[in-house]
């Protein structure tokens, strides 16, 4: 019975056990990760479905002012496309854009130059900075939204005085319009702005929430006053909610990159985890100083250190590295017996002819066993290291 099959393994690799106890940690926190954006994910469909929708008895949804319009003689009449939303353009129409932040660049463009000097009214609900300086040239929103729902109107507007306090708080506009009225502020910066047309009797509203529109919210404070008078002032009233479908929202001249469809708060996110990770890896990777020596804490035999390099070479395959490392060492110890300097051990100009010399030999074996081809198997590198014993064993005799 050979004496391998009872040494300890030397091997370097980790173990399964090992590799799971160093990785799951970092497993555990992606399980996490997925399941809470899936958790999100969930609610946050589940809290949008029908929002701001007038056919939608769900909380937030619209169907209970669609109806108090309709007992007041306004028609409310729903669209989900550019095309319809721009050929309702009229003096006896108020538009209502639900979320203008899901608009591309050209179509909130388009549906201003549509609107724009017809005389009909266009309400913006929650338009923040990437919809309102487009729908509402000479507006800008405010990066922080409104602390306070409930806001005191604090302005001229009829509509706003005879509505009182109402739920607006949300986005926050300033504007270069003199004329316009700033309603609702929170901190001094209006929750709802009246801009009037130039021309005609138009006008655009910019709404800084949807409160006041949702079933739930519509009977508290003045919410219910407030958005009569803002969505009745004409006899129809054009609901445009933007939908994925539309077309329009496909041109060419609008085309938006990987990056500009994402929210920002996805983008801020992958920065602060690349921040943290190379933090992380400057943390792990910190030196102190240079490497200190220390002894080991027990003597290690030279033959366990040979044997257990060994075992990494056949493990890897590695015979040439193997018959290379044999040679080299041979090459080094023949030298000094042959009277060849040791900086020219590795080269066969050098040392094959002293060697031959010393041993009356076939230069062309020496020159094949001490700087030939690697072995081609297991056999072939046991037979080498043979030979290269033999040879200095040889040459080592008087």
């Amino acid at each position: 019975m050979t004496t391998e099959a009872t040494l300890p393994s030397t091997s370097a690799s980790p173990t399964a056990r090992q590799v799971w106890t160093r990785t799951r940690g970092v497993a555990l926190a992606l399980v996490l990760l997925v399941a809470a954006a899936i958790a999100i994910a969930v609610i946050r469909s589940d809290a949008r479905h029908g929002e701001l929708d007038p056919r939608s008895v769900d909380p937030n949804g619209s169907r209970a002012v669609a109806e108090l319009l309709a007992d007041r003689g306004v028609d409310t009449r729903v669209v989900t496309t550019l095309d319809e939303a721009a050929a309702a353009s009229g003096p006896d129409t108020t538009l209502l854009v639900a979320t203008p932040d899901l608009l591309t660049r050209g179509q909130q463009s388009r549906l201003h130059d549509s609107f724009a000097g017809s005389g009909g009214r266009t309400v913006l609900v929650a338009s923040g900075s990437a919809s309102v300086e487009r729908l509402a040239p000479g507006v800008t929103a405010d990066p922080a939204t409104s602390l306070d729902s409930t806001l005191a109107p604090d302005c001229d507007l009829p509509a706003a005085q005879r509505a009182g306090t109402a739920d607006t708080g949300g986005v926050r506009y300033t504007t270069t319009h003199l004329d316009a009225d700033q309603c609702y502020p929170s901190e001094r910066l209006a929750t709802l702005l009246r801009i009037p047309d130039t021309t005609g009797n138009g006008d655009t509203v910019a709404l800084g929430a949807p409160d006041i529109l949702l079933n739930d919210r519509l009977d508290q404070q003045g919410n219910a006053s407030l958005a009569l008078q803002l969505l009745g002032s004409r006899p129809h009233l054009v609901w445009y909610l933007p939908s994925l479908s539309d077309t329009s929202a496909t041109a060419t001249d609008d085309e938006r990159g990987f990056f500009d469809l994402l929210p920002s708060g996805w983008l801020w996110g992958t920065l602060q985890l690349f921040i943290a990770a190379a933090l992380a890896a400057l943390w792990r990777a910190r030196r102190l100083g240079p490497l200190v020596p220390e002894k080991l804490p027990v003597a290690i035999r030279a033959s366990e250190t040979a044997e257990g390099r060994a075992r990494l070479y056949r493990k890897a395959d590695a015979r040439d590295r193997a018959a290379n490392a044999l040679r080299s060492t041979t090459r080094t110890r023949l030298a000094p017996l042959t009277g060849v300097p040791v900086t020219q051990a590795h080269t066969p100009e050098a040392l094959l002819p002293a060697l031959s010399a010393h041993l009356h030999g076939d230069g062309q074996d020496l020159h094949a066993l001490l700087f030939g081809p690697p072995p081609s198997d297991d056999a072939a590198l046991i037979a080498l290291a043979d030979r290269l014993d033999a040879l200095e064993r040889e040459v080592r005799r008087p």
